[in-house]
């Protein structure tokens, strides 16, 4: 058996960390290895091109690219790579997360960049515990059972609205 792919969680700036964070307490939370850095598609893309031309060979089976603002991260890095890319847009201040969303979302034909929401950081690792479980059972079983989770949530959540709306109106 082949050891397990990691993801790269990568972030243009050190404030993208507390979006981040979920991501990499789900990507934890399912036992996927990964590796966090910071690298800037504009102040050091010499840095996150290397790092993408190689990650193949590294190990990773996913990069995660979190970037605000112009958001050229993600493209950057999918650029130089074959392996998917997830962009996480992230809200700033100056347009709610609009331009990151625009910048990481319009790739030219041939360079791809799966998109999650602004600031979805939680599905971009989910996202990539899905594309690693297609090659990997434990994880498609892992993720199947976080499925029927969600459904058993929202069946409780609708057993207890019904009991809220019986003593409403029989007050």
């Amino acid at each position: 058996m082949s050891e397990q792919k990691k993801v790269a969680v990568i972030m243009g700036s050190d404030s993208d960390f507390p979006t981040v964070s979920s991501a990499i307490k789900t990507l934890d939370a399912y036992g996927v290895p990964f590796e966090v850095h910071i690298m800037s598609a504009h102040r050091t893309p010499e840095e996150a091109a290397a790092f993408s031309s190689n990650a193949r060979k590294n190990g990773f089976g996913v990069i995660i690219a979190a970037a605000g603002k112009a958001a050229h991260l993600a493209g950057v890095l999918a650029a130089h790579t074959t392996l998917p890319v997830i962009g996480i847009p992230i809200k700033s201040s100056t347009f709610d997360g609009l331009d990151a969303l625009l910048a990481t979302v319009q790739m030219p034909k041939g360079i791809p960049v799966a998109t999650v929401a602004v600031d979805g950081a939680d599905n971009a690792a989910i996202l990539a515990v899905q594309m690693l479980a297609l090659s990997d059972e434990k994880l498609a079983e892992k993720l199947s059972a976080e499925k029927v989770n969600m459904k058993n949530g929202v069946a409780k959540k609708d057993e207890d609205i019904q009991k809220k709306v019986s003593e409403l109106i029989n007050k």
